[in-house]
């Protein structure tokens, strides 16, 4: 079983920058490729950005730029760096964790409890 807890959401300014992290319990950490998926009221949850258990990642078109997404193994962390926000990326940041996969909303194997972003304009 792994628990995710993310952390770092907030109410930001246009064009500001946000730092979300997400701590896993549990062991075999290097073994999940880690995402971020994001939802606004009333639309559905989309991904954001991952990075595989072997390296690599990838983003979405609409933060391709302007989010990095980075892991530390010997602390359990994932990291979402937020430059140049917008007001479009309000939502609440969701920390998912698939072992061994890609990362899609219909395989992830757990989730953390979202964390709100708030870009005003």
């Amino acid at each position: 079983q792994v628990q995710l807890v993310e952390s770092g959401g907030g109410l930001v300014q246009a064009g500001g920058s946000l730092r979300l992290a997400c701590a896993a319990s549990g062991r075999s950490f290097s073994s999940y490729s880690m995402g971020w998926f994001r939802q606004a009221p009333g639309k559905e949850r989309d991904f954001v950005a991952a990075i595989k258990w072997s390296g690599g990642s990838t983003y979405a078109d609409a933060v391709k730029g302007r989010f990095t997404i980075s892991r530390d193994n010997a602390k359990n962390t994932v990291y979402l760096q937020m430059n140049s926000l917008k007001p479009e990326d309000t939502a609440v940041y969701y920390c998912a964790a698939e072992r061994y996969g890609t990362v899609v909303v219909s395989t992830v194997d757990y989730w953390g409890q979202g964390t709100q972003v708030t870009v005003s304009s």
